[in-house]
C-alpha cells in the first residue's frame, strides 16, 4: 500500500544497533519484511530469544486485508465501491471506543479504528488532515489507479471532485455502520496505516512481554525502552532531496518512548511542462501542495499520531504547521525548508532540543 502524503520513505537508519559478543547485545533480535509496498524492521530485546518475524508478519497481512486500497478485497475497498450504508458489525459505543490500535480480534476492528482515529485528526487539523482526499489522489497519479501524470489542469474536474471531500461526508450512524452522503464519496488511510501499523507491531511486542523495542515501518519509528547499549534509540532523519541516498542524514535524534513520522513532497512528484506536482494533495484546494516546506517530522507518544499530523503539517506550509505543532501538548515537529537561494535550512519546536544529537 502506498501512502497518500507519505508516500517517501525517509529512512530513518538504526544508527544505535552494533554487533558483537556483549552480553548486553545477545538477547536483542532482528526482523524484516514487506508490507504495505515498503519494509519493516524491529529490533527488540526478549529473554527468551524468541523470532516473532511469523507472527508480526501475519499481524501486518490481516491489518492490510482491512485498509490497503491496493486490495480490492479489502474492507476499505469494498466500502468505497459501495453506494450502500457499510455494517461494521459492533455497537456504536463500542466503535467509538476502539483503542487504537485496535485489538483487530473482530472483523473490521482496524478499518474502524482508523476511521474513528482520523475523524479525530481531521477536526484537530482543522480539515488539513483528511483521508477524503481519495479521489483526488486518484485524479493527480498518486493513488490506486493506474499512475498517469495530469498532462491538462481541468479545473472544472477538480472542483467537482472536491465535492466529495470532507470527513461530513462519511457518517457513524447506529448499527453501527458507515454512511455516505454521495456515493463517490472515498477513504484512504495511507497517511495514517504506516504509524498505525507501527502502534500494532508495538503493542503485539508489548503483550508478549517486550519492554525494549524499536519498531520501523517505511521509515515511520516507534520506540520503547533502550537499546543494546541501555540507552534511548538513536535514528536519523533523511536529508529532504531527491538525490540523497539512504545514508544522508540531515540530523540524528534519540527516541525515549516516543514515536516519531515524517512527511515529504521531494520523492514523489511528476513534471509536466517544467512544473512540479507534488503527491501531498491539499483537500481545500483540491491541487498539490507545492511550498517550501520540504519535510515535516512529528514527534508524539503514538506513531498513528505523529504520520497523521506529520501529513496535516505539509499540507499546511511552514508557519502554519510550526504553529499548530508548537501549540500542541506533547508534541514535538522538526521542519526542513527551501530557501530562496536554493539552500535548506531547518526549524524546529522549542522542546525538540532534547532530541537533537546533531544538527
Amino acid at each position: 500500500m502506498r501512502h497518500l502524503s507519505i508516500f517517501l520513505f525517509f529512512s530513518l537508519l538504526f544508527l544505535s544497533c552494533r554487533s558483537g559478543q556483549d552480553p548486553q547485545t545477545t538477547a536483542y533480535l532482528r526482523i524484516s519484511g514487506e508490507t504495505m509496498g515498503t519494509t519493516f524492521h524491529v529490533t527488540y530485546r526478549d529473554s527468551l530469544g524468541r523470532d516473532l518475524l511469523a507472527p508480526v508478519d501475519s499481524l501486518l497481512v490481516a491489518f492490510n486485508q482491512e485498509v490497503s486500497t491496493y486490495i480490492k478485497t479489502s474492507v476499505i475497498s469494498r466500502f468505497n465501491q459501495s453506494a450502500e450504508p457499510f455494517e461494521l458489525g459492533i455497537s456504536l459505543e463500542e466503535a467509538r471506543a476502539l483503542p487504537v490500535p485496535a485489538k483487530g480480534d473482530r472483523p473490521m476492528e482496524h478499518f474502524t479504528a482508523n476511521y474513528v482515529a482520523s475523524l479525530s485528526y481531521y477536526h484537530l487539523s482543522e480539515g488539513a488532515f483528511d483521508p477524503t482526499v481519495m479521489p483526488l489522489v486518484n485524479f493527480w497519479g498518486f493513488g490506486y489507479t493506474a499512475k498517469k501524470p495530469v498532462d491538462s489542469v481541468d479545473s472544472t474536474t477538480v472542483d467537482s471532485l472536491r465535492l466529495l471531500v470532507g470527513m461530513d461526508s462519511v457518517l457513524l450512524y447506529e448499527g453501527p455502520h458507515l454512511r455516505k452522503k454521495n456515493p463517490g464519496v472515498q477513504l484512504d488511510f495511507s497517511a495514517i496505516a504506516k504509524g498505525y501499523g507501527v502502534d500494532l507491531v508495538g503493542v503485539f511486542l508489548e503483550q508478549k512481554g517486550i519492554r525494549d523495542y524499536l519498531v520501523e515501518i517505511g521509515g515511520e519509528v516507534r520506540a520503547r525502552g533502550v537499546n543494546d547499549r541501555a540507552e534511548a534509540w538513536n535514528v536519523g532523519i533523511n536529508t529532504p532531496s531527491p538525490e540523497a541516498g539512504l545514508a544522508d542524514i540531515q540530523v540524528a535524534v534519540q527516541l525515549a518512548d516516543r514515536a516519531l513520522a515524517t512527511s515529504g513532497n521531494y520523492r514523489n512528484f511528476y513534471e509536466v511542462e517544467g512544473k512540479k506536482y507534488a503527491h501531498t494533495i491539499n483537500p481545500k484546494t483540491g491541487y498539490p501542495e507545492l511550498s517550501k516546506l520540504l519535510s515535516a517530522s512529528v514527534f508524539a507518544p503514538t506513531c498513528t499520531e505523529a504520520d497523521a499530523l506529520a501529513t496535516a503539517c505539509m499540507v499546511m506550509g511552514l508557519d502554519k504547521a510550526f504553529e499548530f505543532i508548537n501549540r500542541q501538548e506533547n508534541l514535538e515537529g522538526y521542519f526542513i525548508f527551501g530557501k530562496d537561494d536554493g539552500t535548506m535550512d531547518v526549524r524546529y519546536t522549542p522542546g525538540l532540543a532534547k532530541y537533537l544529537i546533531s544538527n
